[in-house]
């Protein structure tokens, strides 16, 4: 029976040393084993055993700021023996920058970056999540220092680009990977975006001013175009309407000449006196008393009669 005991107790301490051993690591995941405090290998996704008493994995303490949903900054510590090896994002803190015009403003930022060597990450660098916040507000503050307030709002996607350069230089031998820096939101002072507020109000009314400009003088342009084209088309029209009567004209006076041939009279003098005759006419409907006839008219009028007389004949 007392060997029974021990074997019991043999069996149990073996069980207790091997569940102690044993060590899963989920996908995405690493863990870092130290043998005896020195860095000892590198654990991946899978089932792995290390030796409890000469084996330990090693615990890694972050921390960092972090802005809650209010806009507070919230220091967030961390102690785990796990490395997250998927891309990973920080939402720091607003802070406070100045312009190259001397502008202060409040900046918040989001950066995307990976952790690509887990021994660098925990023995390069003391405390990773804290040293690329304070690389990243450094090197804000130096980016927005080298650019007007204008330049800033414009000049978002350059401001991201160049940080990104910069943060995933100086995080290499971290064992970093910096993907993405995004500026979430700038905020000028108050008294700066009631200014700039009042600008983009004058800016649109000139605008509106300028629109309502041009468009007053393409309708003064348009409206000359069109009374220009009426004139043309009256005057042509005009010049039609005379061709064809003076075309009707000769070809009357044509037919007066053949038919007055051989008998002396002048076809022209002829159509004159019919206008005469018309003249009167008119003349003779206002009821007017008193009708002057000058001299040629007799003999034109004479001239009508006889050949009226020919015709009849």
């Amino acid at each position: 029976m007392p060997y029974l005991y021990v074997v019991i107790v043999f069996a149990i301490l073996v069980i207790s040393i091997i569940s102690r051993g044993l060590i899963v690591v989920r996908q995405a995941q690493v863990v870092i084993v130290e043998r005896l405090g020195k860095y000892y290998k590198t654990l991946e996704s899978g089932i792995h055993i290390i030796i409890p008493i000469f084996d330990k994995t090693r615990n890694i303490h972050w921390r960092y700021n972090k802005a809650d949903f209010r806009g507070n900054v919230v220091v967030v510590q961390k102690v785990e023996d796990r490395i997250d090896m998927r891309e990973n994002v920080y939402d720091f803190p607003r802070q406070n920058v100045i312009t190259s015009d001397n502008v202060s403003i409040n900046i918040n930022a989001l950066l995307y970056f990976q952790i690509t060597d887990p021994y660098k990450a925990v023995y390069e660098i003391g405390n990773l999540p804290e040293a690329i916040e304070k690389l990243t507000q450094t090197s804000l503050r130096n980016v927005i220092g080298e650019l007007t307030l204008d330049k800033t709002f414009t000049s978002r996607d350059a401001i991201n680009a160049k940080l990104r350069d910069i943060l995933d230089d100086a995080t290499d031998k971290w064992g970093v990977k910096v993907n993405r820096v995004e500026l979430q939101e700038i905020q000028p002072p108050e008294e700066i975006r009631t200014a700039m507020e009042k600008e983009m109000r004058a800016e649109r009314d000139k605008r509106a001013k300028i629109l309502q400009a041009d468009g007053e003088r393409e309708y003064q342009i348009r409206v000359a175009e069109g009374e220009k084209q009426a004139r043309i088309a009256r005057a042509e029209g005009e010049a039609q309407s005379k061709m064809l009567v003076a075309d009707a004209e000769r070809k009357s006076i044509e037919f007066i000449a053949e038919a007055v041939k051989g008998t002396g009279t002048d076809p022209a003098q002829y159509q004159v006196a019919l206008k005469y005759v018309e003249a009167f006419k008119d003349i003779v409907k206002q009821g007017d008393k008193t009708v002057v006839i000058p001299y040629e008219s007799s003999a034109l009028l004479g001239s009508v009669k006889t050949l009226a007389n020919i015709f009849e004949k």
